[in-house]
């Protein structure tokens, strides 16, 4: 089969990032990394080594992944923390000793279709995970958060994705009372993630198997991985407190037709089988939701989201509410306190029955 470059699947754009303003925001400085050895954490690591940080701290809690990614970075800038982002005891040792200037926040659930059975695994994980992260930043008085959020926390019909608008609610609260400046960056779908629909298309045809595509209607926004990470970190180094930045991902992409090119371009005769939209799946995917508004920046390949609705009075009183319940197992109960929090939240799976 004929290896395929992940860039030939998408259409030819120029995104030209200020790479220089990149390294004047991260030259010298003591960066953290959370979920260090996933796609777009591993990729910070190379590109914040490649911009001369002062300090590359990986902060990861499966050994494999962590172990993969310290291969690869200078063990001279390199700092692997092998540790759970639900671990406050652990958080707030690495902080104390590393120091860190600047925090990445890439640890998260991110499988649709697997949290969808998992409510209260993603609350912890996505919810409180995040809010521990960012309290041991404001506790040690980090200079900036940065949040990697999806597309799919706009008006989410996923567990998934509702989780992931509480986060970024939580980043807009905390930026309300901290000096830690906290900023979102809200991404599409990364083509060539690990679990996501190119490599499972690729497994696919080495397989000699028929590509699964669930609807021939199914559109998605696409970036590759080196990109999507250069204009990352370009909105933390220009990004207002409180902000929530969006990348400009072209024209959504149907999944059919980036089925049909992988078989063209791999050389083999495979076919297209449509088993039917999943539960929690959209046919398309939003990046700027009912009650937001884009505006332009400083570059056109990012836009900030201005939200007509501010974070609720409630919300302290909310979030803890939903996290008593993910933490003593209570799915339903969880599921109905997330559709509390976000009210555009429309479930695909009722309350009543959630299991896990």
């Amino acid at each position: 089969m004929r290896t395929i470059q992940f860039r030939e699947l998408l259409p030819a754009r120029t995104i030209a990032p200020d790479i220089e303003a990149m390294r004047r925001f991260i030259r010298g400085r003591r960066v953290l990394v959370t979920g260090a050895g996933g796609s777009i954490g591993s990729e910070l690591c190379r590109q914040l080594a490649r911009l001369d940080c002062g300090a590359l701290i990986m902060y990861e809690r499966h050994e494999n992944s962590l172990h993969e990614i310290l291969l690869r970075i200078d063990e001279r800038l390199a700092t692997p923390i092998l540790g759970d982002i639900l671990d406050s005891k652990r958080l707030d040792d690495t902080f104390s000793v590393c120091r860190p200037d600047i925090v990445f926040h890439a640890a998260a659930h991110k499988h649709v279709t697997l949290m969808e059975g998992h409510a209260g695994e993603a609350v912890k994980n996505n919810v409180s995970g995040t809010r521990a992260v960012a309290e041991a930043a404001d506790r040690h008085g980090a200079e900036r958060f940065v949040l990697v959020s999806t597309d799919k926390a706009v008006n989410p019909s996923c567990v998934m994705g509702a989780t992931k608008r509480v986060a970024e609610l939580l980043m807009r609260a905390a930026a309300a009372r901290s000096r830690t400046k906290f900023i979102t960056v809200r991404l599409g779908n990364v083509l060539g993630s690990s679990g996501s629909v190119a490599p499972r298309f690729l497994a696919q045809l080495r397989d000699g198997r028929p590509l699964t595509v669930t609807h021939p209607e199914v559109r998605r926004f696409f970036i590759l991985v080196p990109e999507a990470v250069q204009l990352v970190i370009e909105s933390a180094a220009a990004g207002q407190s409180g902000g929530t930045y969006v990348l400009e991902m072209g024209e959504p992409v149907r999944i059919v037709d980036l089925a049909h090119r992988m078989i063209a371009l791999s050389g083999t005769t495979s076919s297209v089988e449509f088993i039917g939209l999943r539960p929690g799946e959209k046919l398309e995917e939003e990046l700027v939701g009912p009650s937001e508004v884009a505006e332009a920046t400083w570059t056109p390949h990012i836009f900030i989201i201005r939200s007509n609705v501010p974070v609720p009075g409630t919300f302290e009183a909310d979030l803890a509410l939903l996290e008593r319940l993910a933490a003593c197992g209570a799915p339903a109960e969880t599921i109905d306190q997330l559709r509390a929090i976000v009210p555009e939240f429309v479930p695909a799976v009722s309350p009543a029955a959630a299991r896990v």
